[in-house]
């Protein structure tokens, strides 16, 4: 697998805490990556909550999974607490703003907050997902991915399609880029399906971030990617053993 050795830097920030959190977001230091051949900012905090036995034991006993039917995603999801989702945000939107450029006439949305495990065996796999996704062509939509779960769980991948040389997908080759891709997606329907965890003839992984417990990402959602699925650990629908996160999708209008 390669990595990309992007120039990084480090910005300090610092939340306020509140008596309701359910993960007490204190002062932070994140670290931030530019990846790929445009250079794309990817944040990562690292010890992001001061304690996440709260959240994890809601997930465990308070949470109602389902198949997500409005995605491909290969798993379950669940509501996240409201007070999560208020303590992320709170934390994070200025860093955002200001770390993408996002313009300040524009007001941030959440879009879907939802506790998230995989389930699906490699084998009953559509073809859509064995290849890497992006969520939006929207410049100004963001995922938040905090990974919860202690383990060796799989990491998160950034891909680049070889044949457009394309790692974001935008409103300006989005047709071009479903051109080019259908012919991997056709070849697909032959071959036994399977997640992407590697480079193949079609996708180059060029940056992976990963899988650390108490690691929080925040990332374009028009960027190629993935999650790099270790079959051993992360293919388990339990919240408590399973590759649990918490995912917050956010845009700016």
């Amino acid at each position: 697998m390669t990595t990309d050795s992007s120039n990084n830097r480090t910005i300090s920030s610092k939340s306020t805490l509140s008596s309701k959190s359910i993960i007490n977001v204190g002062p932070f230091t994140p670290h931030i990556e530019f990846i790929g051949q445009q250079q794309t900012p990817v944040i990562i905090i690292d010890d992001f909550g001061a304690d996440l036995s709260q959240l994890i034991d809601i997930a465990i006993d308070d949470s109602q999974f389902n198949q997500d039917q409005g995605s491909y995603y290969p798993g379950q999801r669940a509501p996240l607490p409201k007070q999560y989702v208020i303590d992320v945000i709170n934390a994070v939107y200025q860093l955002i703003y200001d770390t993408y450029k996002v313009p300040h006439s524009l007001r941030l949305k959440p879009q879907q907050c939802v506790f998230s495990v995989i389930d699906k065996p490699a084998q009953r796999l559509l073809p859509l997902q064995c290849m890497p996704h992006f969520d939006t062509p929207d410049p100004h939509y963001f995922a938040i991915l905090h990974y919860l779960n202690n383990g060796d769980h799989g990491d998160t991948g950034f891909f680049r399609h070889n044949t457009t040389q394309y790692e974001q997908i935008s409103p300006h080759n989005i047709d071009h880029y479903f051109n080019q891709a259908q012919p991997v997606v056709d070849a697909q329907q032959t071959l036994m399906p399977d997640y992407v965890v590697d480079s193949n003839d079609h996708y180059t992984l060029y940056h992976q971030v990963h899988y650390r417990p108490n690691r929080l990402v925040i990332y374009p959602g028009n960027l190629l990617h993935s999650t790099l699925v270790n079959p051993v650990t992360d293919i388990d629908s339990s919240p408590k053993t399973g590759r649990l996160t918490a995912n917050i999708f956010i845009n700016f209008k």
